[in-house]
């Protein structure tokens, strides 16, 4: 039916729960940082790394919907120590942010079936997600499906995360996408189906345990309510 399919990630290929809020978390990261020279207790840490992710979003003003990448949190957070880290301690300081924020992470039920049947029909599939590079593309790699894509597009990479129509253009441009022969498949409404409607992609919404309470009415060009991932493969894999 589509020559190019692009699909959201979490959520929509991934099941995953993380918790930001955890006191081991804090615990753990302030210990991490105090052996490397930066001392926080768990509760300064915390605060911190949110005062700055704050003043950071207050300060992109041309965009809507504005990212940016969270090495540069991690980054501060060792200056504010008078400490300059080098490259290898900020991506090592994010990863272990990350894996101790993460209660679980897995693909949901048929969804390598799905990209394989993609491939072996050989059609284009390419990630527009809503995420860091420096956590997501080795978490694709742990679950073995980053193999499968065509084209990775990470909003923190873009300044400029989903629904913003330039995140979506930035995709297309980037790969040479036709519109008119592609379909965005997602669980977030806004985000992936607003969205992609706003450069001319054809959609198909999925409400999975992750998706945002539905505050639109349904106007997808496919949907699936029932969270059955499966149906995908009925629907538009063909």
């Amino acid at each position: 039916m589509y020559n190019n399919y692009i699909f959201d990630l979490y959520g929509t290929l991934v099941d995953i729960n993380t918790d930001e809020e955890s006191s081991t978390l804090w615990e753990k990261l302030s210990l991490f940082y105090t052996l490397k020279g930066a001392e926080y207790n768990a509760e300064t840490l915390k605060n911190r790394y949110k005062e700055l992710v704050k003043e950071k979003f207050s300060t992109i003003k041309e965009i809507q919907y504005p990212d940016f990448q969270l090495t540069e949190i991690f980054e501060k957070l060792y200056l504010d120590k008078y400490i300059n880290p080098s490259d290898e301690l900020i991506f090592n300081t994010a990863q272990f942010f990350r894996v101790l924020s993460i209660t679980y992470l897995r693909l949901y039920d048929g969804i390598i079936e799905i990209l394989e049947k993609l491939k072996e029909n050989g059609k284009k599939i390419y990630l527009l997600s809503n995420a860091q590079s420096i956590f997501t593309f080795y978490e694709m790699k742990a679950l073995g499906i980053e193999k499968y894509f065509d084209g990775i597009c990470f909003s923190a990479d873009y300044n400029m995360c989903k629904p913003e129509k330039g995140f979506y253009e930035s995709l297309l441009n980037r790969y040479n996408i036709n519109a008119s022969e592609s379909i965005m498949v997602g669980n977030d409404y806004l985000a992936d189906i607003i969205g992609a409607k706003s450069v001319g992609l054809d959609t198909l919404y999925i409400h999975s345990n992750l998706s945002p309470e539905l505050k639109y009415n349904i106007e997808s060009t496919f949907s699936i309510m029932d969270g059955d991932f499966k149906k995908i493969t009925q629907i538009i894999v063909k």
